[in-house]
């Protein structure tokens, strides 16, 4: 049986550490992150790879719309702030988007 890799995902939830240093809260959402060690007890089969694609591809397709209409906002407002808010935003919604998709997928099982 072939190790699912993406469990190490997992590790970029020790970003979060850095908000303990640093006094900024923003780097306590990477503690989200430790959610991918769930991922580690599935069997690695065809049904999660082809699970993982498609919520990849719903992750995709969210994040390339977002970007087109946080370029036009920046372009708008021209204003370092909002776009350093439209970076966060889209980032956060990307990683919502392939989490529910995936557990969406997961508990409909094949079709």
């Amino acid at each position: 049986m072939k190790k699912n890799k993406l469990k190490y995902m997992g590790l970029l939830g020790l970003f979060g550490l850095i908000g303990l240093f640093t006094g900024n809260y923003g780097f306590f959402g990477f503690f989200g992150f430790f959610g991918f060690f769930g991922i580690s007890s599935q069997t690695n089969d065809e049904l999660l790879k082809k699970n993982l694609a498609r919520a990849g591809f719903n992750a995709f397709i969210v994040s390339n719309i977002a970007l087109v209409l946080s370029i036009v906002g920046i372009t708008l407002t021209e204003t370092i702030e909002f776009a350093a808010v439209m970076i966060a935003a889209i980032f956060v919604i990307q990683l919502f988007v392939f989490i529910i998709s995936f557990n969406y997928y997961e508990k409909r099982g094949d079709v």
